[in-house]
C-alpha cells in the first residue's frame, strides 16, 4: 500500500473482511431479470436485508408508470419492480450518491440460471458481474466508513433500482432526485475491461419505436387505395440509417408488420436507436426523427407516431468528472491498483446522474467479463480490491467535509 491514513487502513481492513463472496453468491442464486417481479421482490428483500446494518432511512419505492409498443403498434403498459432506496444523514456536509441495480438480463425462462465455478478465483453465474457482486463491494465499503470517524461528516443516498438493464424507465425519475446536490456519485457497474479500467465518456442512447398507419386495400383489385405501411416504415428506416455520422451511430433494429400477400399491410412499427456523442449531436438526431417522420408522412399519406425518446444522454467528461476521476485514480494508487479509463460504447445510470450535473465515475463494481452472456464471471480477488477503493474513496470525499 501507499499513502493510506491510519482511518483508511482501518476502513480497508474492515471493508475486505466482509463476506463478500457468501453474498454475491446468494443472491446470484435468485433470478432477477427485469420482468421477473417476484424475483426482483425476493432479492430486493435480501439487498434490504443487508442494507439494514447501515443507519437511515429505507424504503421500497415505486416505479413510475412505464408503456411500451407492441408488435401489431398497441401501446400498453408495462410493470417493473419496485426500487431501493435508503437516505442517510441527510445534513451532513459532504452528500454522495451511490447506485445500483438488481436486475439481470437473464429472464426467467433463460437457461443460465446456475453458479459454477470455472476455477478456484472465477466464478461464472447470472448476475456475478453485472451487478451482484457490485452491490456487494458498495455495502461493504459503506459499513467500514460508517465505522470511521469521518462518517458524521458524511451524508449519502443509496438507490439500487430494478430496471437498469431495460432502460430505467420506470426509476429514471428516482435518480434524478436522488442526484440534487449531491458532491458526486458512484455506480457499480463492472469495470469496462477485466483489468480494472473504468468507463469515462459515454454517448447517450434513444429507444424508438415508430408506429406506421396506413391502409388496406386488395393487392390485385385496387391496391392504389391502400397506403403500405411496411413501405413507409422501409422509407423511414432508411431516412434514419443515413443520418449516422461521426458521433451519431444509428441502428435499425427491427421492423414489425405486414400479412397476407394480396393485402396492402396498413401497419408497421419500427424500433430504432441512436447514440449520440454529444448534448449537440442529440440535438440534430432528434431533428432527423423529426424531419424523416414529417416526410415519410406525407409522401406516403400515413400516419406515425413516435414512441420513445433519449433516456440516456450523453455523458462527456467534464472538469468536475476529471477531478473525481482523478481522486480515484490516487486512492488506487495508494492501494497499489493502477487505475485507467477509456470511453465506452455502452450506456449505463451514469449517464443520467451526469446529466443532473454530477460528476459520477459508474464502473466502481468488480472485474469481471463476458457480461450478458451465459459465460459471464467474477474474479473472486476484486470483490476485495474494489471495496478497498470505494472505501478509500468515499473517505477522501468525506474528508472534504472536515
Amino acid at each position: 500500500m501507499g499513502e493510506l491514513s491510519t482511518t483508511e487502513r482501518d476502513a480497508v481492513d474492515r471493508a475486505t473482511a466482509e463476506p463478500m463472496l457468501t453474498q454475491v453468491q446468494a443472491w446470484a442464486a435468485v433470478n432477477s431479470g427485469s420482468t421477473n417481479l417476484p424475483g426482483l421482490d425476493r432479492v430486493a428483500n435480501l439487498l434490504g436485508d443487508a442494507l439494514s446494518a447501515l443507519p437511515g432511512e429505507l424504503r421500497l419505492r415505486d416505479p413510475e408508470p412505464v408503456s411500451t409498443v407492441e408488435a401489431d403498434g398497441r401501446v400498453r403498459e408495462v410493470a417493473h419492480g419496485r426500487n431501493l432506496h435508503l437516505a442517510v444523514r441527510p445534513n451532513a456536509p459532504v452528500q454522495l450518491l451511490l447506485t445500483g441495480h438488481m436486475d439481470t438480463v437473464y429472464r426467467v425462462d433463460h437457461p443460465f440460471q446456475a453458479l459454477s465455478w470455472h476455477d478456484e478465483r472465477t466464478l461464472r453465474g447470472p448476475g456475478v458481474a453485472d451487478m451482484k457482486g457490485g452491490l456487494a463491494v458498495m455495502l461493504a465499503a459503506l459499513k467500514a466508513v460508517e465505522a470511521s470517524p469521518l462518517a458524521s461528516h458524511l451524508g449519502y443516498e443509496v438507490l439500487i433500482n430494478s430496471d437498469e438493464e431495460v432502460g430505467s424507465p420506470g426509476s429514471a425519475a428516482l435518480l434524478t432526485e436522488a442526484a440534487r446536490g449531491k458532491r458526486a456519485a458512484l455506480t457499480y457497474e463492472p469495470a469496462a475491461l477485466p483489468d480494472g479500467t473504468l468507463a469515462g465518456a459515454r454517448p447517450g442512447s434513444g429507444n424508438f419505436s415508430v408506429i406506421v398507419i396506413g391502409r388496406s386495400a386488395h393487392a390485385g383489385r385496387n391496391p392504389e387505395d391502400g397506403r403500405n405501411a411496411v413501405v413507409a416504415a422501409a422509407d423511414l428506416a432508411l431516412q434514419l440509417d443515413a443520418a449516422k455520422r461521426e458521433g451519431l451511430s444509428v441502428n435499425v433494429a427491427r421492423v414489425d408488420g405486414g400479412g397476407p400477400n394480396n393485402v396492402v399491410p396498413d401497419g408497421a412499427v419500427l424500433r430504432v436507436n441512436l447514440r449520440p456523442r454529444t448534448a449537440e449531436l442529440q440535438a440534430e438526431a432528434q431533428a432527423a426523427i423529426d424531419r424523416a417522420v414529417a416526410e415519410v408522412a406525407a409522401a406516403h399519406d400515413v400516419g406515425i407516431h413516435v414512441h420513445g425518446g433519449f433516456g440516456r444522454p450523453p455523458k462527456p467528461l467534464d472538469t468536475e468528472a476529471e477531478r473525481l476521476f482523478e481522486l480515484v485514480r490516487r486512492a488506487g494508487a495508494d492501494l497499489g491498483q493502477p487505475i485507467r479509463w477509456q470511453p465506452s460504447g455502452g450506456v449505463c445510470d451514469g449517464n443520467n446522474i451526469a446529466a443532473c450535473g454530477v460528476p459520477v465515475v459508474d464502473t466502481m463494481g468488480v472485474r469481471g467479463g463476458k457480461i450478458h452472456s451465459p459465460e459471464e464471471y467474477l474474479i473472486v480477488d476484486s470483490l476485495a480490491e474494489r471495496a478497498a477503493l470505494s472505501a478509500v474513496t468515499i473517505l477522501r470525499l468525506a474528508g472534504e467535509g472536515v
